[in-house]
């Protein structure tokens, strides 16, 4: 969608509260989903959202159907991408400053890291009609693993310095604002946990009919089936999926892998499959609009990323009822209790990966307890109404603060 457009007209009342709201782009994953749920809930409170987006990255899978099917339209910063490019991204820049002077919003809110980067410098560039209050949210980072150490120390220097403009900075988890704090962005009092939310029912409806979507992939009855949903990126450590796989097919179980996603990665990871011997066990389903019939398909579902925020995957499958056996990374951990909804691994340990699935394929009822643990826990823990208080209420306070300071001045 190209058009200019806000989730309220402009001609609102002036006491309604406006946020322009920026993300770098609206792929699949659980930024995209945040910001819509989060943009329409706040509409219902007084605010008049504009959600401004990027563009998606060629092989990416758009999700702004979503944004869509909420009310809420999009307002495209042409330029504005994932991908480090200096010059475009000063133009990117350049043009959400006269978006910022053209909506005047009284908060600018900026989710992940390129779109972090070139809000507060656009914030900047705009000069005087600066928004009130500066926020931005880290939905994981990309300050430790991703860059050798020259790029690392550079990207953190950057970090740290829009850091310090900014009024309050809200991360996904208690583990994703331990790390920030490790590595020195901010100290922890600058910080605010904001957990995800999503409206979870329609995305894993659990009435769908389990047997015929298994028939419909060839799968027999008594076969277990490991799930997993998301990118295949570096970042995700796909290769460790197949490498899982053999190993639990060479514990003896009668296992099939079920990858729903695509990716740069793809054609390599159809390669390893081939050279390993289970091609015919695994199956590539690509991006699925629908991912509820997939979740009821599989028996538990896995995640072997090296890094994440909180992965929106894990908290679907949990919500469908399904075991997750996950690395521990990021915010897993405030998802995934080890144990109680699933299994924690070191990242890279596909061996104890293949024996805590192990564990769950020859004790289903294992398996049923973790996943009605962890779907009773996510339900109220990442509801969309729950986010929607808790936004709220850090929005107002902001506010607030700001009017006083310039009462007192």
């Amino acid at each position: 969608m190209d058009c200019i457009g806000r989730l309220a007209a402009v001609d609102q009342p002036a006491d309604r509260i406006r946020v322009l709201r920026v993300i770098a782009r609206l792929n699949v994953g659980g930024p995209a989903l945040h910001v819509a749920y989060l943009s329409r809930g706040l509409a219902e409170r007084g605010y008049d959202t504009t959600l401004v987006a990027g563009d998606v990255a060629r092989g990416e899978e758009s999700m702004a159907f979503v944004a869509e099917s909420e009310g809420v339209e999009v307002v495209r910063v042409a330029g504005l991408s994932r991908e480090i490019a200096p010059l475009r991204d000063l133009v990117a820049a350049a043009r959400l400053a006269r978006e910022i002077r053209r909506t005047e919003p009284d908060i600018l809110h900026t989710h992940t890291a390129k779109a972090g980067a070139v809000g507060r410098l656009a914030a900047l560039l705009a000069g005087s009609a600066r928004p009130r209050v500066v926020i931005h949210t880290y939905h994981g980072h990309v300050l430790r693993g991703y860059f050798g150490s020259l790029g690392t120390w550079l990207f953190r220097a950057v970090e740290r310095a829009f850091a310090r403009g900014t009024d309050v900075l809200v991360a996904v988890s208690p583990q994703v604002r331990d790390d920030l704090v490790e590595i020195g962005i901010a100290p922890g009092r600058r910080f605010a946990v904001v957990r995800l939310g999503i409206d979870l029912e329609p995305r894993v409806a659990t009435t769908v009919d389990r047997a015929q979507a298994r028939r419909q992939l060839g799968i027999a009855p008594g076969r277990f089936v490991v799930g997993w949903f998301g990118r295949m990126t570096a970042v995700k450590r796909t290769d460790d999926l197949i490498d899982a796989l053999v190993a639990l097919r060479g514990r003896g179980v009668d296992a099939c892998l079920l990858l729903v996603g695509d990716g740069t990665d793809r054609e390599r990871l159809e390669l390893r499959a081939k050279e390993l011997g289970v091609a015919r066990d695994v199956f590539f389903l690509g991006y699925q609009k629908d991912v509820a019939r997939w979740y009821a398909v599989a028996d538990a579902v896995v995640l072997t990323s090296v890094s994440e925020g909180t992965p929106v995957t894990i908290i679907e499958a949990l919500a469908a009822g399904r075991p997750v056996v996950s690395t521990n990374v990021g915010g897993v951990a405030d998802v995934v209790r080890d144990g109680v909804d699933g299994f924690l691994v070191e990242v890279g340990d596909t061996a104890v990966m293949a024996a805590r699935l192990a564990e769950i394929a020859a004790d289903p009822a294992l398996g049923e307890r973790l996943g009605q643990a962890g779907r009773e826990r996510v339900l109220r823990r990442y509801a969309v109404a729950r986010l929607v208080d808790d936004v709220d209420r850090l929005y107002r306070a902001l506010l607030e603060g700001t009017s006083r300071a310039s009462t007192s001045r």
